[in-house]
């Protein structure tokens, strides 16, 4: 008889990897530089504020892009240069990534335009620490499994023997539910094949 068990965990994300992105448009390049500059420093300080510590902060060179050198949208375009840059937290305080995110409204009184959408915006929650919970999870899913086809046996009139063959299954970990992806749900199925005995 082959008999699958299911052993699952709702666990805390323990790494945050958030990238504060923000856009800047001028038609003098070298003031859009020192603007990039200047909000930079002013999203490092808010971060600082809210108790990262230097460390876990990295901004990354602006990406700078001239609209009229483009093949295409001619040479309508309000403003000339665009600047997108990043500046990213690498921390495992979920608790003050998540308290930092609610507070985002001062950058915006700061006059720093934060994207909030796109790919490069969201922010990714990780659970690193699987390892220490593997044996438990196995276990409980061999004793589901177990149960599951001692029952199988039980009702076919027959004793369950040793174990066959037995896979492990392969271990995954997804975000809990769209709104709260600092929470994960760690899940695996194994499978195992028994000997029945008449």
């Amino acid at each position: 008889v082959t008999a699958k068990g299911l052993s699952e965990r709702e666990v805390p994300a323990d790494v945050a990897i958030w990238p504060v992105v923000f856009t800047l448009a001028d038609n003098d390049l070298e003031a859009l530089v020192s603007a990039v500059e200047r909000q930079t420093r002013t999203v490092v300080a808010f971060l600082e504020d809210n108790g990262f510590d230097a460390s876990e902060i990295s901004a990354n060179p602006p990406a700078i892009t001239d609209k009229q050198a483009q093949n295409y949208g001619g040479n309508s375009v309000r403003f000339r240069y665009l600047a997108q840059t990043t500046v990213t937290v690498y921390s495992d305080n979920i608790d003050a990534v998540l308290k930092a995110r609610a507070g985002m409204l001062a950058l915006g009184k700061a006059g720093v335009t934060v994207t909030q959408d796109g790919y490069l915006a969201q922010t990714q929650f990780l659970f690193q620490g699987l390892n220490d919970l593997k044996p438990a999870m196995i276990e409980e899913a061999t004793r589901n499994a177990r149960t599951v086809a001692e029952k199988f046996a039980a009702d076919s009139g027959s004793a369950l023997g040793k174990i066959r063959k037995a896979r492990q299954g392969q271990f995954s970990i997804s975000d809990r539910d769209s709104t709260t992806p600092h929470l994960k749900k760690v899940r695996v199925v194994s499978t195992l094949e028994y000997y029945l005995a008449d």
